[in-house]
């Protein structure tokens, strides 16, 4: 079972004048939480991709590149790299120069994205969305396991036997997830492919993900894949402290994020009785005390067959201090249990 954190570079904006904070101040700070996790022995950090106002990070490999520089044992992946919009043969060489740096510590998670702003900012059409990751999720896949590639699509240039370089280290395949929201076509296309599975659970109750998940062993058996290479994940929204008061005061902090990206989706105002439903031992919100959240998610291995779990920490852009602390307790105490 491996543990590790998840983040997308939140920035909260001043409440007074509705500026956002300083994105050069939020970048360091996440690169010395990332130090700390490494220092921690905790197993991945996850850093996510957006190209909007309140995120720090738009290319998830650049930070991961400068992570690489301070850390010694923690794995990088993206979290997830947007793959619809980007391009497969970047993507790869990019992970390539971090697994290189780092002797083999570099993951992609790939998704489709829940946030769409990268699609007119490279020039894609929406309406392409799925057929878009289809095809460059086939094209990655190739690079990744072929020096040489000949490939064509509908939506891409072909590649005629054309070579990709560096490859990753030691020349083996980079290890690529498939981070999915909850849709069935999607599980089952990592299914079909034998690729790991990461689902986002960031709501409602996570026991209602259990038929997705079992759907998706079943596939992957299905399709002849090997079970003891199966390996399933879930992402879900986590806040460790054992301070009660510092966990009822969050609920401000979250319920501000959880707002802000509301307001484009249509929702109504996050409300103290969601947060609380939530924090529940039923809800998908990872946030209390350390017992509380590894008791959690305990809960979780058992019911999924997990085997790794990233906790989402940054959400609405917790105080650099509050975050360093809320790692230290999932590292020393959470992680413990959990393993």
């Amino acid at each position: 079972m491996e543990i590790g954190i998840g983040m997308f570079g939140d920035i909260s904006p001043d409440p007074k004048t509705g500026k956002y904070r300083d994105v050069s101040t939020k970048l360091n700070e996440i690169l010395e939480q990332v130090k700390l996790m490494d220092q921690l022995g905790l197993d991945v950090f996850a850093m996510g991709e957006h190209h909007r106002e309140d995120y720090a990070v738009s290319s998830p490999e650049i930070l991961l590149a400068a992570a690489a520089s301070i850390t010694h044992t923690i794995k990088l992946a993206s979290g997830v790299t947007v793959l619809s919009s980007a391009e497969p043969v970047k993507v790869y060489e990019d992970f390539a120069i971090i697994d290189l740096i780092t002797k083999g510590r570099a993951e992609i998670f790939v998704g489709r994205g829940s946030f769409i702003e990268s699609f007119p900012l490279y020039g894609y059409d929406l309406s392409d969305y799925n057929q878009l990751f289809e095809e460059k999720l086939d094209l990655l896949l190739k690079i990744n396991n072929e020096e040489n590639v000949s490939w064509s699509g509908t939506l891409r240039p072909p590649m005629r036997n054309q070579t990709v370089y560096p490859r990753a280290y030691q020349n083996r395949p980079l290890p690529i997830w498939v981070a999915v929201g909850g849709t069935p076509e999607s599980v089952l296309r990592a299914a079909k492919l034998g690729l790991p599975l990461i689902v986002a659970i960031i709501g409602g109750m996570p026991r209602q993900f259990k038929n997705l998940i079992e759907f998706y062993k079943q596939e992957y058996l299905r399709a002849g894949h090997d079970k003891t290479k199966m390996q399933i994940a879930i992402h879900s929204h986590t806040f460790v402290s054992d301070d009660p008061e510092v966990i009822d005061q969050y609920f401000f902090t979250y319920k501000a994020q959880m707002d802000r990206i509301g307001r484009s989706r249509g929702w109504a105002p996050f409300s103290k009785a969601q947060y609380e439903a939530g924090r529940s031992r039923d809800g998908a919100l990872f946030m209390g005390s350390a017992d509380e959240v590894a008791d959690k998610i305990n809960d979780m291995k058992d019911l999924f067959g997990l085997t790794r779990f990233i906790g989402h920490m940054d959400v609405g852009d917790p105080a650099h201090d509050v975050m360093m602390k809320s790692i230290a307790l999932f590292g020393e105490k959470v992680a413990p249990q959990v393993r």
